[in-house]
């Protein structure tokens, strides 16, 4: 067998975001090899993003085995942790393949659906989405808000989203050139990967439940990305706080009036400091909600002013199967 070349464009480039995975990587490495050993007459790059691990994860990368004739091996090492979404843009930047592949490195995403994956590629279909049917090993208060939010977003998104669908997709290249044209620093990934469109089509699987390790998102991050996702893709937030404020607006004018018109007549007593308080503050919290939704805008604005860069890579390594390993591979 022909072995691929350092400089040989890919035809499947498979990008893993990693961060604090060492525990996983063996495992996950293992797994996704013994899927690209069955596709043989594919010439595949694997492509591990270390988002600043602050465990072994580099170390353990550069060491894993690549022995096999059709794939490579590249390792990039960010200078820090700029987030999933900055390693996933840094593995679209660097990958070569004319299909391109998200997988996580805790296992969620199955190694074996790759194959089905590139049937239907080459079926002529620009993306694959793989729709979550079950999220085993979660809590049913992460699964309720994951589905409340999803169809949320999808509700006030511009953008067509796809319900129960991460980041685990294939691309084609007219996608990904597509994708890297867009100049936005502030990248919520799974609205970026819908957003160019072209022809799509969806799997359904079952998500497995974890090997090793924990989860990396805490809450209060997962409701930052709800937020990135819903800011950077719609606008109806601000055209809600508007409609709020211009019917409030509206009743409390024609109530001012009737107060004014109730006191004329009738007179008024001096009374309803309960009813006082509470009108007080619920427009007091409502200026305040609509403050903030104007503030997350303008935070974006202000992130992309400054025109820094996305990621730094700090190390760049690629490895290929050598003459004498696939020799042993073959006779041993």
């Amino acid at each position: 067998m022909k072995l691929i070349s350092p400089a040989k464009e890919a035809t499947l480039s498979i990008i893993v975001p990693v961060y604090n995975e060492v525990q996983m990587l063996p495992t996950f490495h293992h797994q996704v090899m013994c899927t690209i050993a069955t596709l043989t007459n594919e010439t595949i790059e694997l492509i591990y993003v270390n988002d600043g691990s602050k465990d072994s994860s580099w170390l353990c990368m550069q060491s894993l085995p690549c022995s096999l004739p059709h794939c490579r091996v590249r390792c990039l090492n960010l200078s820090r942790n700029f987030g999933k979404e900055a390693a996933m843009t840094a593995g679209l930047d660097y990958s070569t393949g004319q299909a391109i592949i998200f997988l996580d490195a805790d296992l969620q995403d199955p190694p074996e659906l790759i194959p089905q994956m590139l049937n239907k590629w080459r079926e002529g279909f620009d993306v694959v989405n793989m729709k979550r049917s079950d999220r085993a090993g979660e809590s049913a208060f992460k699964k309720f808000s994951a589905f409340c939010y999803y169809r949320l977003l999808t509700k006030l998104s511009d953008v067509e989203l796809q319900q129960d669908v991460g980041d685990f997709r294939l691309l084609s290249r007219r996608v990904v050139d597509a994708i890297k044209k867009l100049p936005e620093r502030n990248r919520y990934m799974k609205g970026i990967l819908s957003w160019p469109g072209f022809i799509q089509t969806t799997l359904t699987f079952e998500r497995p439940a974890r090997v090793a390790g924990e989860t990396k998102w805490s809450f209060l991050q997962l409701v930052g990305l709800g937020l990135s996702g819903i800011t950077s893709f719609s606008v109806k937030p601000l055209r809600l706080a508007t409609w709020a404020g211009g019917i409030i607006s509206t009743v409390a004018f024609f109530y001012a009036l009737f107060i004014v018109f109730k006191t004329l007549i009738v007179g008024e007593s001096v009374a309803g400091y309960p009813t006082m308080m509470l009108v007080i503050l619920t427009l007091g919290g409502l200026q305040l909600l609509a403050i903030g939704i104007v503030g997350e805008y303008i935070a974006r604005i202000f992130t992309e002013s400054k025109g820094r860069p996305i990621y730094i890579v700090m190390d760049n390594e690629m490895r290929a199967a050598q003459e004498n390993d696939v020799r042993e591979l073959h006779h041993g």
